[in-house]
């Protein structure tokens, strides 16, 4: 407006061309009070690093400096403050050693659940245990219901028609 009152162009005229009403020209802000609170917030989230504007309104509330949440939020983000985030857990640097390829037949053996249901709605599951090197399936056991009990009695009665599954995976690891 400076430069308009310099060309000699009255403020109505100047307020008029810029598409702004005299009182938004005129309109000088109040200073709110905030420099307490927003000092003991700084103070607060220093100390709290993980607190939010919301637990931080609390804080200030027990002490006597209560404001609406709406200021509190204000503030908060004027200030430039908001919750730091966790640093993730390093995770352990040693290495598993890769799991080998077996070399001959029964050496290791593989076990899953799977489950399905019937047309008529009643759910059945399968054990299934696969040979690693051949993918064939020496035993499938299908029931509504496989126990622990049931599992171990399929695994011993594998045991006996084909032996015992070689792999020992500390000798590998040597």
């Amino acid at each position: 407006m400076d430069a308009a009152r310099e060309k000699g162009v009255s403020e109505r005229r100047a307020c008029s061309l810029v598409g702004i009403s005299r009182l938004t020209y005129r309109f000088r802000g109040r200073d709110k009070g905030d420099g307490p609170i927003r000092e003991r917030m700084r103070a607060l989230a220093h100390r709290w690093l993980r607190f939010g504007y919301r637990r931080l309104g609390v804080m200030l509330e027990r002490e006597n400096m209560a404001a609406n949440h709406k200021r509190i939020y204000r503030l908060y983000t004027e200030e430039g403050l908001k919750v730091r985030r966790k640093r993730k857990k390093l995770r352990s640097q040693v290495r598993t050693a890769p799991m080998l390829v077996p070399s001959r037949v029964n050496e290791r053996w593989s076990m899953d659940f799977m489950s399905d249901c019937l047309a008529t709605g009643r759910r059945f599951r399968t054990l299934n245990i696969v040979d690693d090197l051949t993918r064939k399936c020496p035993a499938i056991e299908v029931d509504t219901s496989l126990t622990g009990a049931r599992v171990v009695r399929v695994l011993d009665k594998l045991a006996i028609l084909r032996g015992s599954p070689g792999h020992d995976r500390d000798r590998q690891r040597q």
